[in-house]
């Protein structure tokens, strides 16, 4: 068997100049590293300096951050954030779904499907426009008071429901924009190597959109994780309703900051995976843009 083509080739040294120029640029990377790790230290250590020095600092320490408080709130709220969790899959899972069945039936052509579409529209533009601690009330106490047969009237479900209303109507947005970016040219060349629409829309266009968007995604589920609390209005034992009947009955602020720790550290290793998946798609343009 023959050896590859690249097989023994020696590389030519690398130039005094080119090396130089190598130098100067890890140079500058560990200048910009240590200035940005400098002025993250300085920039702590004048806010905690200027809190703790604060006159009201220890009354506001004993209220907010008590940390016999907090070890008793900690299994409890806990407790709470396992529903947030299991409402934050559902909702996921639902909203991805109901969200690219709206988008796709705005994108359907034809005048046949102008009323579909229009519905579609309608549906976007009401659930967009509104609030969804407002649309929370209206189905977690109105469906109830409808007293209809079949329908359920738990808290959590209702909860679930409104957040995957609001929640969809947005990323039925994010899916349209990314099926309208997909260069029409792409659907051209599918339609003529014999693909009919539904295979040029599966094959060809949906991953490209899929793959688009995937960035404003991440973000709307960051936003999504946190807006499950809001389940807790209706009176669902969630994490923050559990902070709520913690801080009632300890006369204490601590349940609530432990409760928001805890949607932090479930929120960081998603933001990231968006900043990731960002980066990536700007580098993968970018190096479309050379080519």
């Amino acid at each position: 068997m023959s050896a590859p083509p690249s097989a023994g080739v020696v590389l030519p040294p690398v130039s005094d100049v080119e090396a130089g120029r190598r130098s100067y640029r890890r140079s500058r990377q560990r200048r910009s590293t240590g200035i940005a790790v400098l002025s993250t230290v300085v920039f702590a250590v004048v806010l905690v300096v200027g809190t703790t020095s604060a006159p009201g600092w220890p009354r506001t320490q004993q209220s907010f951050l008590d940390p016999d408080v907090a070890r008793r709130a900690l299994p409890l709220v806990l407790e709470g954030l396992w529903l947030n969790l299991r409402v934050l899959v559902v909702a996921a899972v639902l909203v991805l779904v109901i969200g690219l069945g709206v988008a796709l039936l705005r994108t359907l052509r034809g005048p046949l499907w102008a009323p579909v579409r229009l519905l579609a529209a309608l549906y976007t533009d009401v659930f967009r426009g509104m609030p969804l601690i407002v649309l929370l009330y209206i189905i977690g106490f109105g469906v109830p008071g409808l007293r209809l047969q079949g329908v359920p009237t738990d808290k959590v479900v209702l909860g679930t429901t409104a957040i995957v209303l609001v929640y969809a109507a947005y990323v039925s947005e994010v899916f349209r924009a990314g099926i309208e970016s997909v260069h029409p040219s792409q659907r051209a060349a599918a339609r003529a190597l014999g693909l009919t629409h539904r295979q040029t829309t599966r094959l060809v266009v949906l991953p490209q959109a899929v793959r688009n968007v995937t960035p404003p995604l991440l973000n709307d589920l960051v936003a999504l994780q946190k807006d499950v609390g809001l389940i807790s209005v209706l009176g669902a034992i969630d994490a923050v309703r559990q902070a709520q009947i913690l801080s009632a009955t300890t006369a204490n602020f601590t349940p609530y900051i432990v409760a928001v720790v805890l949607f932090v550290l479930l929120a960081v290793p998603t933001a990231r995976l968006a900043d990731w998946s960002t980066a990536r798609a700007r580098r993968r343009q970018q190096a479309g843009g050379i080519l």
